[in-house]
């Protein structure tokens, strides 16, 4: 299993009258970490279309348990629980700045060839580094 933890703050134009973060907002936040993860294992998600390869999220799946304010720190934890083959799945915690955890969600995206349209599996490049990390985990 791969981990990582992307911290941000919640501004101000993400929330709604209420000052909760609107709900559409969390899409992006995941976006923001896995595209951290990706940078963490050693290759941006930038390196990854310049090889030609696009990822497009064919699943999202979330469930709120609490809101996140405006100004508040949240903590977003993501997860690659399984080895990717065509598909790259991502599961996501949120914990605000006292440590709840405020939501729970999971999305799949697959490896597309940009000039193809096609699906392919996942860039050799890329599963060596996820396969390193996996080992460095599991030691």
């Amino acid at each position: 299993m791969i981990h990582t933890t992307h911290t941000l703050r919640v501004r101000y134009g993400e929330t709604d009258p209420m000052k909760y973060v609107y709900y559409g907002n969390y899409a992006e936040y995941f976006e923001v970490a896995r595209v951290e993860l990706f940078r963490e294992l050693g290759l941006s998600y930038n390196d990854i279309e310049k090889r030609g390869i696009w990822l497009p999220v064919s699943e999202y799946k979330i469930r709120y348990l609490k809101p996140a304010f405006y100004d508040e720190i949240l903590n977003i934890h993501t997860f690659i629980k399984k080895i990717p083959g065509v598909k790259i799945e991502f599961e996501y915690e949120i914990y605000n700045e006292i440590g709840i955890k405020i939501t729970e969600a999971a999305t799949t995206l697959f490896f597309l060839d940009s000039k193809t349209g096609k699906p392919v599996k996942c860039p050799d490049d890329l599963m060596r580094l996820i396969e390193e990390k996996w080992l460095s985990v599991d030691d």
